[in-house]
């Protein structure tokens, strides 16, 4: 995804955009659009995967800041994935309509558009979940095994005498993440659709919105799966709200048209105000401003938290749930010096565990993962759904690209570029502070060694294949990483690579089925290993190239377990090892 930065349009706003919106005068009016999107299942402010509070964002949330924005004239729509990911998966199919659909409709969405999520369960769970909103749910290009549209591509509403039209699609890329559960059914270009629709409704309308779970940019190469493509060939649009990508985009200008986005899980909200005048018989759009609403600042509603109360309960319990048994010690070992975490200077069998459950459902080569916190680990017992947290903290998807081998150097080198250059008279490795411990990946499916007395650029040695041939610049092969990390380093030109230098994305939100990479380790956990686990590790990789005494390090090590001797910290207190224990401290 291309960095955004550049052609981002940060509107500034007055103090009245912090107030209901005015309907105007007899020569000009006001509307507000409130834009949602991929609420993936925030239902209430608690994240069931790591069994915790979470009031980043929620949809009790979003109800307080609704009511704050909303007045009569505002048209309220949601850009879809809402059914899917934060334990929201248990409800589906239920008897009860989904929590997250009774939320929407509690909030009385206007529009709801169904986003690629919404499609993972197959077409009865859309089918239904389409018929159980009580807003206007729009879909303009899907179509089921009778070639009837599964919902209507438009819709004509009304606020304060002006006519709204909203058009609604899809990514079409639906049939690649999808393709068994849409066999039947047909799924077409989404700019045909809008332009065929805009084509229709001509003169019919004020003001014309676009609600489309699409990106900003097409994916995979697809023509048409992004908002850009969309815009540049119909500027008849006055707003689009986008989703999908995830990102707070306050407002962005594309081809004319202001474009918004949210944050994923309720996070963010985004609030449009147009201002319409006479228009002959009609209102046209003369301003336009926007913002996007941090949601963390807000208490839940309380109605919302009620009405909701008991699937919050069942959705905790089933955080609870034994998936499965580790046996044979922890995934990862004690830490010599507190400061230092063992999973960051060698091998260790959890980190070969997330790497070996990407490796699978991608069926990559290779994999990369990182230590998301400095004392993550499991230890021997029941395995609780919630417990994958304690190795896994972030809710990643799982991305797969194609690389070659001078592009995994390149990327390994970035990597390892973590460590600090280790120096003569040194007694303990130490990190660099202006790199965030989640930035250093450890690979699997090659063996490597990391010489850490060499300067960065050139610290990667004897990087071979499992069978011990060379990886050549020229090799081809498919790497499974994180979304975070394909999205803001590997498929980011300037980040690693140039802008002819990057490695192909072949397929993002792997197994999206099943969920994210957290949800991943689980289903392999439970369907590939037997639910019973034990501390497996490779030892496909080490650090060389600190050569110091070995006396003087374990006096060292017990000084520092006494406290007579302190790791430098970095200032902001995030690198806890930023310089290394000396022969000088320790004489």
């Amino acid at each position: 995804m291309k960095k955004l930065a550049a052609i981002a349009l940060i509107v500034t706003l007055s103090a009245a955009l912090f107030a209901p919106a005015l309907a105007g005068d007899g020569h000009t009016r006001t509307l507000r659009i409130i834009a949602t999107s991929d609420l993936h299942g925030k239902f209430l402010p608690w994240d069931y995967a790591l069994n915790a509070e979470s009031t980043s964002g929620s949809v009790a949330q979003l109800a307080t800041a609704v009511a704050q924005f909303r007045d009569g004239h505002t048209l309220l729509v949601d850009a879809g994935d809402t059914i899917q990911d934060n334990s929201a998966d248990i409800f589906v199919g239920g008897e009860d309509v989904h929590p997250m659909v009774q939320a929407l409709n509690a909030l009385n969405c206007d529009v709801w558009v169904t986003g690629n999520h919404e499609y993972n369960y197959g077409m009865d769970t859309v089918r239904r979940t389409i018929a159980d909103m009580n807003c206007k749910v729009l879909v303009g290009n899907v179509y089921d095994e009778k070639g009837e549209p599964i919902a209507d591509g438009y819709a004509m509403l009304e606020k304060d005498g002006i006519r709204i039209a909203v058009i609604g699609m899809v990514t079409p890329n639906i049939t690649r993440w999808d393709a068994v559960n849409l066999a039947d059914c047909t799924v077409t270009d989404p700019l045909m659709e809008t332009r065929k629709i805009i084509d229709a409704i001509q003169g019919q309308y004020d003001v014309l919105v676009g609600v489309f779970h699409m990106g900003i940019h097409n994916d995979y190469g697809v023509a048409n799966s992004g908002v850009t493509d969309i815009l540049n060939a119909c500027p008849e649009f006055d707003v689009m709200v986008s989703s999908h990508e995830h990102a707070q985009i306050p407002g962005l200008e594309i081809n004319g048209v202001l474009v918004v986005q949210n944050r994923n899980m309720a996070q963010t909200m985004a609030v449009i105000d147009l201002t319409l005048e006479r228009d002959g018989g009609g209102w046209k759009v003369s301003d336009r401003t926007s913002q996007s609403v941090d949601i963390a600042g807000y208490a839940p509603d309380a109605a919302i938290a009620d009405l909701l109360g008991r699937y919050d309960a069942q959705a905790r319990a089933d955080a609870e749930e034994v998936i499965g048994r580790l046996e044979g010690g922890a995934l990862a070992p004690g830490n010599e010096i507190a400061q230092i975490p063992a999973a960051q200077i060698q091998d260790t069998a959890m980190i070969d565990l997330i790497n070996d459950a990407q490796r699978y459902y991608t069926g990559a080569a290779v994999s990369a993962a990182a230590l998301f916190s400095v004392d993550a680990n499991m230890f021997p017992g029941d395995i609780r759904k919630c417990d994958i947290s304690l190795i896994y903290k972030y809710p990643n998807t799982l991305y797969k690209l194609r690389m070659t081998g001078a592009q995994l150097k390149k990327y390994m080198e970035w990597s390892v570029s973590y460590y600090n250059t280790f120096k003569p008279g040194d007694l303990t490795i130490s990190f660099n502070s202006d790199i965030r411990a989640y930035d250093y990946d450890m690979f699997a499916g090659v063996n490597y060694e990391v010489n850490i007395a060499s300067e960065p650029g050139s610290r990667v040695v004897h990087l071979t294949w499992p069978d011990g041939t060379p990886v050549k610049d020229d090799d081809q092969f498919d790497i499974a990483v994180n979304s975070y990390r394909a999205n803001s380093h590997l498929l980011v030109p300037g980040e690693i690579y140039g802008e002819d230098d990057m490695p192909e994305l072949l397929e993002m939100d792997v197994r999206g089925d099943i969920g994210g990479v957290r949800e991943l380790i689980r289903d392999y956990i439970i369907h590939v290993r037997g639910g019973v686990i034990s501390p497996m590790c490779d030892e496909n990789w080490r650090l060389i190239g600190y050569n110091w005494d070995e006396e003087l390090h374990s006096r060292a090590v017990r000084m520092l377990a006494a406290g007579d001797l302190t790791i430098p910290s970095s200032e902001d207190g995030r690198t806890p090892n930023e310089e290394p224990i000396t022969e000088d401290d320790v004489r």
